[in-house]
């Protein structure tokens, strides 16, 4: 059966019958925690990091970003990690970055509103990330004219096909030929890669080694995020997350599917090797009091790829070289992604493995709702099962303050993280803890915000358009969408 046939059931949001203040107020997910060595939190709630391309096309901060950020600021969650930030000092559009010194003022005015909106009750942390290239999917015509090196490999495949001698022919017509050819003749023709390129766009890969700038990733990387973990505390963040998930660099070295044979890959010993290595580095580059921990994959649901017990492996061993915190997701892989449009980039969201990463209230029996706090209980035991009690997030179809305190009291994870909740109504954590619980803006699970993500448009959440602009302002807007959530105020007691 297909993905997409198994995926038939649709969930109703579940009513919720949430607790009064007092509840609220002695319940786990609202009860302090400590995160490393003194990040005191003033609750376990966490909003992890969402990428809301606000950013300029030179990764800097703009007013966009600071409302963004104040925004959920303003509902005071335990702790507020800000977008997948890149590293590197290279174009990656309306992304932010902190490859530069120069970055760090516009991060420092950054936290600076986070702290004042939300009143000092949020730590932020800020996501750093590193990215292999990824080409958009050419037109055909393109492809075989200019991109498509021809082989004699390709010569002899393409004689076996047509029953005819293409070996000394013009390189011309060889192209002319695979243009015109179909899809069979393609598959016959071209290997895995070239047709990866063709159908979904060309894209590096960990294990691309005969390319110097991958082949040295264990040389280069190290130093790269250690200086980007360093600009991010003389900025003021709380902490630093390494982005270890989904379908980028470090999660693909962690990745059954990486074999590399330079002692970067191949073994579970191997392959944790580079993150263990940038995990020591920035942390050399950071005060003790600077939180430091990584976002993970519990599974990446893809053939061949890392499960559970893989994970719970890694995690063991993050735990063992001193992490402050281990954040966990699910899937999210460019290996099981649906074929881009012409002109488009591959996204990582859209196939089995990104629907286990976001999954919507269109689902398998199994629904949406908590569905992976499961896997975030079999990794903390692992770790403790090792002697470490390092602190596990747990997070996946969260929308609910029942289903996230039934995962803190099984034991599932430390802190439950809540992302398109969280979009829809910034403002919910503040509201079940007043005990004000039914008036939640819920989400509805249905991946509007993710839809807006593929694009790389602005990223908004389409609960927000449906609540009446107060005649004094609000009314930030892009065309017909609200750019901010609607705003709200606790009641004077």
């Amino acid at each position: 059966m297909s993905a997409s046939k198994a995926l038939k059931v649709v969930h109703a949001i579940p009513d919720e019958a949430w607790p009064t203040a007092t509840q609220a107020q002695q319940s786990m997910w609202f009860s302090a925690f400590q995160l490393g060595a003194s990040c005191q939190l003033t609750s376990r709630t966490w909003v992890p990091a969402m990428v809301p391309w606000r950013a300029t096309d030179d990764g800097e901060v703009t007013q966009d970003n600071l409302d963004w950020y104040g925004r959920f600021a303003q509902g005071q969650p335990g702790v507020l990690v800000v977008e997948a930030t890149g590293i590197r000092d290279v174009p990656s559009g309306p992304l932010l970055r902190i490859g530069h010194d120069r970055f760090v003022d516009g991060l420092t005015r950054l936290v600076d509103t986070v702290r004042k909106r939300s009143q000092g009750k949020t730590r932020l942390f800020i996501q750093l990330i590193d990215f292999l290239a990824i080409k958009r999917r050419p037109e055909p015509e393109k492809y075989f004219a200019r991109f498509l090196a021809i082989t004699p490999e390709h010569r002899a495949r393409l004689s076996t096909l047509d029953q005819q001698d293409w070996g000394s022919a013009p390189e011309a017509d060889v192209r002319a030929r695979l243009l015109r050819g179909t899809a069979e003749d393609h598959d016959a023709v071209l290997t895995a890669r070239e047709l990866e390129s063709l159908r979904h766009g060309a894209r590096e890969r960990v294990t691309d080694v005969q390319l110097p700038h991958i082949a040295s990733l264990p040389q280069v990387l190290p130093d790269l995020f250690a200086s980007a973990a360093a600009r991010a505390q003389k900025a003021g963040f709380d902490g630093v997350e390494l982005h270890y998930a989904h379908a980028y660099t470090m999660a693909s070295l962690l990745s059954r599917l990486n074999t590399r044979a330079d002692g970067y890959g191949n073994t579970p010993q191997g392959r944790v090797r580079l993150p263990l290595e940038v995990y020591a580095a920035a942390r050399a580059a950071l005060r003790r009091d600077t939180v430091l921990g990584c976002r993970m994959l519990a599974d990446e649901v893809v053939d061949g790829g890392s499960r559970v017990t893989d994970a719970a492996g890694y995690a063991v061993e993050f735990a063992r070289a001193g992490m402050d915190f281990i954040s966990l997701s699910k899937g999210g892989k460019f290996e099981d992604a649906r074929p881009p449009r012409v002109g488009e980039a591959a996204y990582p969201y859209t196939g089995p493995s990104g629907h286990e990463c976001m999954p919507t209230v269109r689902s398998d029996a199994q629904g949406p709702f908590g569905r992976n706090l499961h896997l975030a209980g079999t990794i903390r035991a692992a770790i403790h099962a090792a002697g470490f009690t390092t602190p596990v997030v747990g997070a996946g179809g969260v929308v609910s303050f029942s289903v996230a305190e039934a995962a803190l009291q099984r034991g599932d994870c430390d802190l439950v993280a809540a992302a398109r909740q969280s979009l829809a109504d910034p403002d919910w954590f503040l509201k079940v803890r007043l005990g004000l619980g039914h008036t939640v803006r819920r989400c509805k699970l249905t991946n509007y915000c993710e839809a807006l993500d593929q694009r790389h448009r602005k990223v908004t959440c389409q609960l927000w358009d449906r609540v009446a602009i107060p005649l004094e302002g609000d009314v930030h807007r892009d065309g017909d969408r609200r750019l901010t959530a609607p705003s709200w105020e606790p009641p004077v007691v």
